[in-house]
Protein backbone atom coordinates (compact mmCIF):
# COMPACT_ATOMS: atom_id res chain seq x y z
CA UNK A 1 0.00 0.00 0.00
CA UNK A 2 1.49 3.31 -1.06
CA UNK A 3 0.70 6.53 1.57
CA UNK A 4 1.13 10.01 0.95
CA UNK A 5 1.46 11.22 4.53
CA UNK A 6 -1.92 12.15 5.67
CA UNK A 7 -3.61 10.50 3.28
CA UNK A 8 -3.73 7.33 1.25
CA UNK A 9 -3.74 6.99 -2.71
CA UNK A 10 -6.80 6.27 -4.19
CA UNK A 11 -8.90 8.02 -1.59
CA UNK A 12 -9.70 12.16 -0.93
CA UNK A 13 -11.44 12.40 1.85
CA UNK A 14 -9.89 15.88 3.35
CA UNK A 15 -7.17 15.48 5.62
CA UNK A 16 -6.70 17.06 8.60
CA UNK A 17 -4.37 19.68 8.70
CA UNK A 18 -2.55 22.44 11.01
CA UNK A 19 -4.01 26.16 10.12
CA UNK A 20 -0.61 27.36 10.75
CA UNK A 21 3.04 25.87 10.19
CA UNK A 22 6.72 26.64 10.09
CA UNK A 23 9.14 24.09 9.42
CA UNK A 24 12.82 25.60 9.24
CA UNK A 25 16.38 23.87 9.24
CA UNK A 26 17.74 23.97 12.71
CA UNK A 27 20.17 26.09 14.46
CA UNK A 28 20.40 23.43 17.13
CA UNK A 29 24.03 21.46 17.77
CA UNK A 30 22.59 18.72 16.19
CA UNK A 31 26.35 16.85 17.70
CA UNK A 32 24.50 17.80 21.33
CA UNK A 33 21.77 15.45 20.98
CA UNK A 34 19.41 17.44 22.25
CA UNK A 35 15.77 17.32 20.06
CA UNK A 36 12.25 16.76 21.70
CA UNK A 37 9.14 17.44 21.04
CA UNK A 38 5.74 19.21 23.01
CA UNK A 39 2.49 19.09 22.55
CA UNK A 40 -0.50 20.31 24.10
CA UNK A 41 -3.22 22.85 23.49
CA UNK A 42 -3.23 22.18 19.68
CA UNK A 43 -0.07 23.08 19.63
CA UNK A 44 2.82 20.96 18.30
CA UNK A 45 6.63 22.26 18.81
CA UNK A 46 9.56 19.74 17.27
CA UNK A 47 12.93 21.08 17.83
CA UNK A 48 15.69 19.63 16.32
CA UNK A 49 14.38 16.80 14.45
CA UNK A 50 15.42 14.91 11.61
CA UNK A 51 12.45 13.68 9.21
CA UNK A 52 13.21 10.22 10.18
CA UNK A 53 11.88 11.36 13.51
CA UNK A 54 8.77 12.92 12.03
CA UNK A 55 7.85 10.28 10.16
CA UNK A 56 8.61 8.33 13.65
CA UNK A 57 5.82 10.84 15.65
CA UNK A 58 3.35 11.38 12.80
CA UNK A 59 3.20 7.37 12.51
CA UNK A 60 3.85 5.91 15.73
CA UNK A 61 7.17 3.73 14.14
CA UNK A 62 10.23 3.54 15.85
CA UNK A 63 12.93 4.80 13.55
CA UNK A 64 14.82 1.47 13.16
CA UNK A 65 11.81 0.35 11.66
CA UNK A 66 11.95 3.16 8.92
CA UNK A 67 13.79 2.33 5.53
CA UNK A 68 14.66 3.92 2.54
CA UNK A 69 15.06 7.61 1.40
CA UNK A 70 17.92 10.06 0.61
CA UNK A 71 21.06 9.69 3.67
CA UNK A 72 19.62 12.89 4.54
CA UNK A 73 16.22 12.27 5.98
CA UNK A 74 18.30 11.06 9.48
CA UNK A 75 20.86 13.90 9.40
CA UNK A 76 19.42 17.06 8.47
CA UNK A 77 17.64 18.72 11.51
CA UNK A 78 13.96 20.93 11.64
CA UNK A 79 12.35 23.12 14.27
CA UNK A 80 8.37 23.12 13.20
CA UNK A 81 6.09 24.74 14.95
CA UNK A 82 2.36 24.00 14.17
CA UNK A 83 -0.73 25.04 16.03
CA UNK A 84 -4.42 23.40 14.63
CA UNK A 85 -7.66 25.51 13.84
CA UNK A 86 -8.83 24.18 17.48
CA UNK A 87 -8.33 22.02 20.03
CA UNK A 88 -6.87 18.94 19.48
CA UNK A 89 -5.41 16.25 21.38
CA UNK A 90 -1.91 14.31 20.12
CA UNK A 91 -3.73 11.33 18.12
CA UNK A 92 -5.33 14.26 15.95
CA UNK A 93 -2.20 16.18 16.06
CA UNK A 94 0.38 13.50 14.90
CA UNK A 95 -2.72 13.13 11.74
CA UNK A 96 -2.23 16.70 10.91
CA UNK A 97 1.78 15.62 11.30
CA UNK A 98 1.04 13.60 8.75
CA UNK A 99 -0.55 16.35 5.96
CA UNK A 100 2.40 18.41 6.47
CA UNK A 101 5.15 16.20 5.38
CA UNK A 102 3.11 15.59 2.23
CA UNK A 103 2.25 19.12 1.62
CA UNK A 104 6.10 20.72 2.55
CA UNK A 105 8.59 17.16 1.42
CA UNK A 106 5.90 15.42 -0.80
CA UNK A 107 6.64 12.17 1.25
CA UNK A 108 5.31 9.12 0.02
CA UNK A 109 5.66 5.75 2.13
CA UNK A 110 4.83 2.37 2.00
CA UNK A 111 4.29 -0.01 4.16
CA UNK A 112 5.76 -3.50 4.23
CA UNK A 113 6.16 -6.43 6.22
CA UNK A 114 9.80 -7.61 6.97
CA UNK A 115 11.86 -9.98 9.54
CA UNK A 116 13.22 -7.69 12.05
CA UNK A 117 15.42 -8.06 14.87
CA UNK A 118 14.21 -6.16 17.81
CA UNK A 119 13.47 -5.96 21.57
CA UNK A 120 9.73 -6.05 23.11
CA UNK A 121 8.95 -4.26 26.16
CA UNK A 122 7.49 -6.20 28.99
CA UNK A 123 6.91 -5.57 32.83
CA UNK A 124 9.30 -6.64 35.46
CA UNK A 125 8.18 -8.73 38.73
CA UNK A 126 7.48 -5.66 40.45
CA UNK A 127 5.03 -4.01 37.59
CA UNK A 128 5.80 -0.26 36.49
CA UNK A 129 7.89 2.16 38.66
CA UNK A 130 7.10 4.91 36.78
CA UNK A 131 4.91 7.78 38.06
CA UNK A 132 1.50 8.28 36.69
CA UNK A 133 0.62 11.80 35.15
CA UNK A 134 -1.23 14.32 36.54
CA UNK A 135 -4.34 14.07 33.90
CA UNK A 136 -4.43 16.38 31.41
CA UNK A 137 -0.51 17.42 31.48
CA UNK A 138 0.67 17.81 27.89
CA UNK A 139 3.03 15.57 26.89
CA UNK A 140 6.35 16.14 26.22
CA UNK A 141 9.72 14.50 25.55
CA UNK A 142 13.32 15.57 25.63
CA UNK A 143 15.98 13.45 25.04
CA UNK A 144 19.89 13.46 25.02
CA UNK A 145 22.48 10.28 24.97
CA UNK A 146 22.04 8.65 28.61
CA UNK A 147 18.58 10.60 29.34
CA UNK A 148 15.29 10.95 28.57
CA UNK A 149 13.00 13.16 30.29
CA UNK A 150 9.24 12.37 29.24
CA UNK A 151 5.88 14.02 30.56
CA UNK A 152 2.42 12.24 29.80
CA UNK A 153 3.68 9.11 28.16
CA UNK A 154 1.64 6.03 27.00
CA UNK A 155 3.93 3.15 27.16
CA UNK A 156 4.44 2.70 23.36
CA UNK A 157 5.50 5.88 23.43
CA UNK A 158 7.90 4.72 25.99
CA UNK A 159 8.91 1.60 23.81
CA UNK A 160 9.33 4.47 20.70
CA UNK A 161 11.54 6.49 23.04
CA UNK A 162 14.27 3.57 24.00
CA UNK A 163 13.64 2.20 20.25
CA UNK A 164 15.15 5.88 19.25
CA UNK A 165 18.29 5.06 21.87
CA UNK A 166 19.08 1.56 21.19
CA UNK A 167 18.55 2.59 17.23
CA UNK A 168 16.63 -1.04 17.57
CA UNK A 169 12.97 -1.41 16.92
CA UNK A 170 11.15 -2.10 20.53
CA UNK A 171 7.38 -3.01 20.44
CA UNK A 172 5.42 -2.56 23.63
CA UNK A 173 4.57 -5.95 25.35
CA UNK A 174 3.33 -4.35 28.91
CA UNK A 175 -0.28 -4.25 28.34
CA UNK A 176 0.18 -1.52 30.89
CA UNK A 177 -2.48 1.34 29.73
CA UNK A 178 -2.25 4.84 31.24
CA UNK A 179 0.30 7.56 30.95
CA UNK A 180 3.37 8.07 33.32
CA UNK A 181 6.26 10.77 33.80
CA UNK A 182 9.74 9.22 34.05
CA UNK A 183 13.57 9.87 33.48
CA UNK A 184 15.57 7.42 32.44
CA UNK A 185 19.38 7.44 32.94
CA UNK A 186 22.20 5.44 31.79
CA UNK A 187 25.23 5.60 30.86
CA UNK A 188 26.13 4.29 26.52
CA UNK A 189 28.09 1.25 25.93
CA UNK A 190 30.84 3.48 24.56
CA UNK A 191 31.10 5.19 27.28
CA UNK A 192 30.99 2.48 29.71
CA UNK A 193 34.37 0.36 26.81
CA UNK A 194 36.62 3.75 27.60
CA UNK A 195 36.25 4.14 31.20
CA UNK A 196 38.59 2.62 33.51
CA UNK A 197 37.95 -0.43 34.85
CA UNK A 198 37.55 0.52 38.76
CA UNK A 199 35.26 3.41 37.78
CA UNK A 200 31.66 3.17 38.65
CA UNK A 201 30.44 3.87 34.83
CA UNK A 202 26.82 3.41 35.72
CA UNK A 203 23.72 1.42 34.61
CA UNK A 204 23.45 0.24 31.39
CA UNK A 205 20.38 1.34 29.31
CA UNK A 206 19.32 -2.79 29.65
CA UNK A 207 19.73 -2.15 33.50
CA UNK A 208 18.22 1.22 34.04
CA UNK A 209 14.94 0.04 32.05
CA UNK A 210 14.53 -2.63 34.96
CA UNK A 211 15.74 -0.71 37.54
CA UNK A 212 14.41 2.43 36.99
CA UNK A 213 11.29 1.80 35.40
CA UNK A 214 10.40 -1.40 36.53
CA UNK A 215 10.25 -2.83 32.68
CA UNK A 216 12.20 -5.52 30.80
CA UNK A 217 13.85 -5.42 27.35
CA UNK A 218 13.88 -8.98 25.69
CA UNK A 219 15.54 -9.75 22.32
CA UNK A 220 13.22 -11.41 19.34
CA UNK A 221 13.45 -11.89 15.76
CA UNK A 222 9.73 -10.99 14.55
CA UNK A 223 7.63 -10.23 10.87
CA UNK A 224 7.35 -6.46 11.80
CA UNK A 225 5.30 -4.07 9.93
CA UNK A 226 7.72 -1.57 8.29
CA UNK A 227 7.28 1.53 6.36
CA UNK A 228 9.63 2.64 3.80
CA UNK A 229 10.01 5.84 2.28
CA UNK A 230 9.85 5.58 -1.44
CA UNK A 231 9.75 9.72 -2.39
CA UNK A 232 10.28 13.10 -0.80
CA UNK A 233 11.43 16.33 -1.73
CA UNK A 234 15.04 17.66 -2.42
CA UNK A 235 16.31 19.21 1.26
CA UNK A 236 13.87 21.85 2.44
Amino acid sequence: MLLQAGRIAGQTPAAPSFEVASVRPSDADSAAGNAGSHSGNGQLTMRNVTLKRCVRGAYGVPEAEIFGGPPWVGEDRFDIVARAPGPAGDEELMSMLQTLLAERLRLILHRETRPVSLYVLTLGKGGVKAKASVPDTPSRTDSRRGRIDAKSCNMSQVALKISESLHVPVTNLTGKTGVFDFVLEWTPDDMREKAPSAVDTGPSIFSAVREQLGLRLESRRLPTEVLVILKTAVRH
